[in-house]
């Protein structure tokens, strides 16, 4: 099984039914994939209760951020301060959680931003939703 984890924009493309978050969302429901997002990110999409997310709860492993990720990402910050470093505070997150537990792959609607990052966590594929 491929651990896929998700930003806010993959959660938003899963909610509006986009091809690619159609895509993964059929992928978890084969148990072809493990859909995972850190509780950073359940914020910056979370607006209210819907029957929608509701269903998304069940297919999207929500994991509190870790430590060990949540020390990675600062030193990728220190290191990209001068480069808009603290809008990328949840990318940043996203990147050191997919490192260190969520399987290396990420998707997202920002891939720019997140591979500004990748520097820092190159094992990880950043992939657009």
């Amino acid at each position: 099984m491929i651990v896929v984890t998700l930003d806010a924009g993959a959660l938003v493309a899963i909610e509006k039914k986009k091809e690619r978050g159609m895509m993964l969302l059929r992928a978890a429901k084969e148990h072809r994939a493990q859909l995972m997002a850190i509780t950073p990110t359940l914020s910056e999409w979370w607006r209210g209760r819907t029957d929608v997310r509701e269903r998304m709860k069940l297919a999207v492993t929500f994991v509190p951020f870790p430590r060990e990720a949540a020390e990675a990402a600062g030193v990728a910050l220190a290191q990209v301060k001068g480069q808009r470093g603290a809008t990328l505070s949840i990318d940043a997150m996203v990147m050191a959680f997919a490192a260190t537990f969520g399987g290396a792959v990420v998707y997202t609607s920002d891939v720019t931003d997140l591979e500004l990052l990748t520097e820092y966590f190159p094992g990880v594929r950043v992939l657009s939703v």
